[in-house]
């Protein structure tokens, strides 16, 4: 099969990438390299995915439609799986517009770019952010939404896009709403590995809310192998599911069983007036649809990703 990634240097993207190749899939894969977080940790991907012979990258941005229409040319890809966006919640009230250009414009693009080349099959990444504060937990796909920044605002725009193209289009979408995904190579601005990194550079580490939120972790092993059964499904429509593990953690509760091992200065803060307080996902639905049966034990995988950062010193990365 011939797979676009877009946002392929990314922590889902190389990720998904990766476990593609090894099944012997061929990856096309785009990025324009962000500077929103640390662009060596991105190289050091890339250079892992190119040294399969079966992977092909270009630096594009797909905002730039030109070179988009460009990359595409005599290609024929048979699935797109989009990942390519300004990420971070914070950052959208610091940059607004940067989340315009590249989640909404930079998706109009892409689906532009489909639609002429006959690509009838986009999974597209969403967010969970899309949910905003709720009451009524564990989140169901039909829930209302409530964004309560720019970002989600994109992510919420995307799945209404997907809507509407499919319907004038023909094109299938699957949007994956992804509740906080951690794991190895995941993405230095995220709670644990701010954590790991405090630890290892005798750091103060900065606990927002007082460490009174609720998270649903997921474990980008479960993406992968969500991800590789949906590309190899058959499917038509305009779908959108729930990517997580049904199980919230206790930050504080996370923070507190790390430091009994591991000294390290922890300063409380407020919450910022992004934050969500509780995340806290139902995924009944993509376990049906897949015949997915078990997501990754939290503590198990939290473990095994501070081994993973300690033995490969990512907090030496700049």
């Amino acid at each position: 099969m011939k797979v676009l990634i877009t946002g392929v240097v990314g922590f889902i993207g190389f990720s998904i990438a990766q476990h593609l190749l090894k099944k012997k899939h061929k990856v096309f894969g785009i990025d324009n390299f962000d500077s929103y977080y640390s662009i060596s940790l991105k190289k050091k991907r890339l250079n892992i995915l190119n040294k399969n012979l079966n992977f092909t990258f270009k630096k594009v941005d797909i905002v730039n439609k030109k070179k988009l229409n460009n990359f595409f040319k005599k290609k024929k890809f048979d699935k797109i799986i989009h990942l390519a966006a300004q990420a971070g919640v914070r950052y959208s009230f610091e940059n607004p517009s940067k989340y315009i250009d590249s989640n909404i414009f930079g998706f109009l693009n892409l689906i532009d770019e489909a639609k002429k080349n006959k690509v009838k099959n986009i999974i597209y990444a969403s967010s969970s952010s899309v949910y905003g504060d709720s009451i009524n937990f564990p989140l169901k796909e039909k829930e209302d939404l409530n964004p309560k920044s720019i970002y989600a605002v994109s992510k919420k725009l995307n799945e209404e896009t997907a809507e509407m193209y499919h319907k004038i289009s023909g094109i299938n979408f699957i949007g994956l709403r992804f509740f906080t995904i951690y794991g190895e190579w995941g993405r230095p601005d995220m709670f644990m590995f701010k954590l790991f990194k405090s630890f290892f550079l005798k750091k103060i580490f900065y606990l927002n809310n007082y460490g009174n939120h609720l998270r649903d972790f997921t474990y980008i092993g479960d993406v992968i192998n969500i991800m590789e059964k949906l590309i190899n499904k058959k499917i038509n429509g305009n779908h959108i599911f729930n990517i997580c593990s049904n199980k919230p953690q206790n930050i504080l509760d996370i923070v507190n069983k790390f430091r009994n091992n591991n000294k390290i200065d922890i300063k409380m803060t407020k919450i910022h007036k992004a934050d969500v307080l509780k995340t806290h996902g139902n995924n009944n639905k993509i376990k049906k649809f897949l015949k997915y049966k078990k997501f990754s034990n939290f503590n198990t995988y939290f473990s095994k990703t501070f081994e993973w950062y300690k033995k490969n010193k990512i907090y030496n990365i700049k």
